[in-house]
C-alpha cells in the first residue's frame, strides 16, 4: 500500500440520525486506526478529507453580522458548531500528531459539501425540492465531486514533497521559507 485516501466519515446530514458517540467512534477512532495502520505500513501518502464545517460558527458570525457570505481561507479561525465539525477537527489533530511523531506524509483537505444526501436543515428541505437545493448549494458552497477527486489525487502525489517542505520549514532559519 503506497497511499491512503481517507474520506470515510459520518458527516453533517448524519447529525440528526446518529449519536455523538457514533461520530467519535467513526470520525476520531476510525481515523486513528487508519493512521496507525498507515504509519506501521510506511505508506508514502495519507490524505485526510476534512470539512469546511470546522468554520461553521465563524462563518455564521461573520455572515450574520454583515448579511454577506463569509470568505474562508487559511487565516480563518476554525470554530465548529456541531459534533461533526468537532470530530473532524480532532481527527485533523491526530493527522498532525502522526506527521510529527511518525513522519507519516499527511495532507488534510478541508472540502465543501459534495455528498448526495438531502440537506439536514428541515427548513431548507421544506422550502426547496432536493435537486433545487443542490443547485443552490453549487452556487454558494457546494463543490463538484470531480474536483474533490482531482484534489485527492494531487494531494496523494504531492504529499511526500509537502511533508519534506513542512519539515524543512519547521527547522528553517526564522524569516526564511522552504523552496518547493
Amino acid at each position: 500500500i503506497n497511499a491512503v485516501l481517507h474520506a470515510a466519515t459520518l458527516h453533517k446530514p448524519h447529525v440528526a440520525t446518529h449519536t455523538q458517540q457514533q461520530f467519535v467512534d467513526t470520525n476520531i477512532s476510525g481515523t486513528l486506526a487508519l493512521l496507525e495502520a498507515a504509519s506501521a505500513a510506511g505508506v508514502r501518502a495519507f490524505v485526510f478529507t476534512s470539512t469546511t464545517s470546522v468554520y461553521s460558527k465563524t462563518v455564521a458570525h461573520v455572515s450574520g453580522a454583515t448579511g454577506q457570505p463569509a470568505w474562508v481561507d487559511e487565516t480563518t479561525r476554525p470554530a465548529p458548531k456541531n459534533i461533526y465539525g468537532v470530530t473532524k477537527m480532532a481527527a485533523e489533530g491526530l493527522c498532525g500528531l502522526h506527521l510529527a511523531l511518525n513522519r507519516l506524509p499527511v495532507v488534510v483537505l478541508r472540502t465543501s459539501r459534495f455528498f448526495h444526501e438531502p440537506d439536514d436543515d428541515e427548513d431548507a428541505r421544506a422550502a426547496f425540492a432536493d435537486a433545487n437545493s443542490k443547485v443552490n448549494e453549487f452556487l454558494y458552497r457546494r463543490v463538484d465531486v470531480e474536483d474533490i477527486v482531482q484534489a485527492q489525487l494531487l494531494a496523494m502525489l504531492k504529499a511526500p514533497q509537502l511533508v519534506a517542505a513542512h519539515r524543512a520549514s519547521a527547522t528553517a532559519t526564522p524569516g526564511t521559507a522552504p523552496t518547493f
